[in-house]
């Protein structure tokens, strides 16, 4: 009896353990940007977005000052802020695209809001096309997303949703929120037995199931196309993520693997910015004439 009492007790201690490891691992450091675009020599105007829940997001509106140029909006990965996305305001201003950056609710310099997560980021990127959408008047709205990890995976999210998001990149996005090996980092398998229950917890705080949400099985109910961007030596993402997803899209995905990137430099591929540029120039010319499938199954 004494045997099992001390078995029982240490697998409650795990659980324990592993809920409280996941809940703070998952909390993300807050970090304000120090450079803007000003310090690219970039025009730019500082914004706040209204978002969900009453929050605002703090922002650049770099405008191309062409006229009726199409949008990008540039959403940056877990922990970071919109000074990360200032490499591809360098790719894309000079190539005529109006461009939104913004930090995400709980991350910057915007509102904070009790935790951060996946759904919460889509709602910022479709707070940010809202915002475009007002800002450019009663005209028709189709944009572009370039969004780096947790963002990309949002940004896919986001499309699955609204159809004026007509063109979406992704950089080292995953696949699944449920795969602990790209939310947990590297070492996920010694808290692998304790992690189903500890998900559902993370579920419930979220508000939503990971399978529901997972970008592999909402990709298929955007109107978007998609260039998925991810290097093969990704330790944080793995590069089978990329084929999940692409095989979830179908025709609407292009793939791009780059040999020797990791999870935050494939920004210095060479070629980043022209393959940035043509995806978007073709991308935004003409509407999507994709047809919005039948929501996938629960």
């Amino acid at each position: 009896m004494k045997v099992l009492l001390v078995v029982v007790g240490v697998a409650v201690l795990y659980q324990a353990v592993v809920l409280v490891l996941v809940v703070v691992g998952w909390r993300n450091p807050r970090v304000r940007h120090r450079r803007d675009p000003g310090s690219l020599g970039i025009p730019f105007e500082a914004i706040r977005v209204p978002t969900a829940g009453g929050k605002t997001l703090y922002g650049w509106w770099v405008p191309s000052g062409a006229v009726a140029a199409p949008t990008v909006l540039l959403v940056h990965g877990w922990g970071r802020n919109v000074e990360r996305m200032l490499p591809y305001v360098a790719m894309l201003h000079p190539a005529g695209f109006d461009l939104l950056a913004f930090d995400a609710r709980h991350h910057g310099s915007s509102d904070e809001d009790d935790f951060a997560a996946m759904p919460k980021f889509s709602e910022d990127i479709r707070a940010a096309v809202d915002f475009v959408a007002a800002r450019g008047g009663a005209g028709p709205v189709q944009l572009g997303v370039v969004g780096l990890s947790v963002g990309g995976s949002a940004a896919i999210l986001a499309a699955s949703a609204d159809p004026r998001i007509a063109a979406v990149a992704t950089v080292g996005a995953f696949a699944d929120p449920a795969d602990a090996r790209a939310t947990l980092g590297r070492h996920w398998w010694l808290l692998a037995p304790g992690l189903p229950l500890a998900f559902r917890f993370a579920e419930h705080r979220v508000g939503a199931r990971f399978r529901r949400i997972a970008p592999k099985r909402v990709i298929g109910a955007a109107r978007a196309r998609f260039l998925l961007i991810h290097g093969t030596e990704d330790v944080v993402v793995p590069v089978s993520h990329v084929r999940r997803l692409a095989a979830a899209a179908g025709a609407a995905a292009r793939t791009w693997i780059i040999p020797g990137r990791g999870h935050s430099d494939p920004h210095l591929e060479g070629d980043m910015a022209t393959t940035l540029t043509a995806f978007f120039k073709d991308a935004l010319a003409t509407p999507s004439v994709r047809a919005r499938p039948n929501p996938p199954a629960s």
